[in-house]
């Protein structure tokens, strides 16, 4: 697998998520902030991240959990063009989870 592609593995099982993950597959261990943007759409999750982002040191790893179906998307054009690393982005259905560290 070549590092910084998006790739998808599809569940076998009906009650594990699907997953679309960027450079690792594996979710940090170690999380420094975590937001909750359940329930709002497009710009707000971005924006929210945006912000919680300015307050964290390089290389710290913010935790989002949104229920937008466009934020999966969103995410990873947002930290294409801010220079953030998307860790981990995972759909478990109703919610889509993203791990970002930050530049």
């Amino acid at each position: 697998m070549a590092r910084g592609l998006l790739y998808f593995r599809p569940s076998r099982h009906p009650n594990k998520p699907t997953s679309f993950d960027i450079m690792s597959p594996a979710i940090p261990s170690h999380i420094d902030k975590d937001l909750d943007v359940k329930g709002l759409n497009c710009p707000l999750p971005i924006l929210r991240a945006k912000k919680a982002l300015t307050d964290m040191a390089s290389g710290q790893v913010l935790k989002v959990v949104a229920t937008d179906p466009g934020s999966i998307k969103d995410f990873a054009a947002f930290c294409k063009q801010t220079g953030n690393t998307l860790l981990s982005s995972v759909d478990s259905g109703a919610e889509y989870t993203f791990h970002i560290a930050k530049r």
